[in-house]
Order: C-alpha cells, then structure tokens, then sequence
C-alpha cells in the first residue's frame, strides 16, 4: 500500500478540527495516568501530542506518511514537545521487543493494510504487564453496516486508506498475548464514521 498522501495529509487539520473538539474527552481518557515509555502509533499530524506532552514521559511516535510526519514534527517543535517521531509501519515497528510501557493507538488501525499483524506487533514492543490504549471507529450492524461497505471503496481513496467497516477491538479479544480490560463505546461518532469505541488491552 502506498504511505504517502499528500492532499489527504493538507486537508486532514482543517476537516477533523470539529471532531477533534468531541473527540477531545476520548484523547484525555487516552493519555490519563501514563507513565515512563510511551509509543503514539501512526501519530498522524500529531492530535495526541499536546495530551502526551510536559508529562515528563519518554515520548515516541510512528507515522508512515511522510506527508504526515512532516506536520507532526512541525507541531511537536510548535508544541515544544520533546518526542522523537520515525518512519514506520504498525506492521513492523522498528523497536525492539518489550520496549514500551504504553502504546497510544488513535484512529489508526482503520487504515493498515494488516489489523492482525499490527496488534501481534503492539504485543511484541510492549513490556509484560504493559497497555494499549486504543480509539477506534469499528462496523456498525443493520443498514448503516451496509452503507459502510458499499461507501469504503470510494472512502479508502479519498481517506488515506481508511476502512469504514473493520471489527477492529475483535483483534484484541482474540489475542492471547492480551486481556481487554475496557471496552466502551464512545458518543463522539458520527455516520459513517460510527460507531467509536475506546479500549484498554493490557499485555499478559
């Protein structure tokens, strides 16, 4: 899959601002009470960073696009945030194995090309005992489930990649390196960008 989207990446501030604001109680619950090492995984432009920063936490981030990870880095450096952002995919991060004590997943996992491999990776990097916050918009059920298939051909092209209708938490659940200790589905979505779904996985 190709990681550079470079009119997606110009546009993606400007159309979220207005969700940003109701997202704004789900990035709070994201970044509460973290401590040590922490991995923003696919940071996009950066929404998470002024959560994540003047904690005192050792601050990383991942973000394929280059596009995006140039904002990122303006933000950071706007934000005087001190985090160290790399090229990388969820699929294969480039840390070694146990590595953080939190891994911060924002509308992320809609756009991998490989949901199963990428929770196998936020396993592997996290320390025993470590966590995985997640907010994720998932399928819905009935007739908004189907509008989201027919629409996520055309919404893939236009949103960097983006999958309106993947069971995402499922991977989760499924895991056995994890145990889901929260999974709560949040008001902030809208069609058909909905239903939202906020989660606490917590590395065995």
């Amino acid at each position: 899959m190709n990681d550079a989207h470079p009119i997606f990446a110009a546009l993606y501030d400007p159309l979220t601002r207005v969700a940003e604001r109701r997202l704004r109680p789900e990035r709070e619950w994201l970044t509460e009470g973290l401590s040590r090492r922490v991995l923003d995984l696919g940071a996009g432009t950066g929404a998470t960073f002024p959560y994540l920063c003047d904690r005192g936490l050792d601050l990383h981030a991942v973000e394929p696009d280059p596009h995006m990870r140039n904002r990122a880095e303006r933000w950071a450096a706007e934000l005087e945030c001190s985090i160290r952002i790399r090229e990388g995919a969820a699929e294969s991060l480039p840390y070694p194995d146990a590595s953080f004590d939190t891994v911060v997943v924002s509308l992320v996992l809609c756009s991998v090309s490989d949901v199963e491999a990428s929770v196998d990776e936020i396993a592997r990097v996290l320390k025993t005992g470590g966590e995985c916050r997640f907010l994720e918009h998932v399928r819905a059920t009935g007739r908004q489930a189907r509008l989201q298939e027919a629409l996520t051909p055309w919404w893939r092209h236009v949103a960097g990649g983006c999958r309106l209708d993947r069971d995402t938490p499922a991977s989760f659940v499924s895991h056995s390196d994890f145990r889901v200790e929260t999974l709560q589905r949040v008001s902030s979505g809208f069609p058909p960008v909905a239903p939202i779904l906020r989660g606490r996985a917590v590395r065995r």
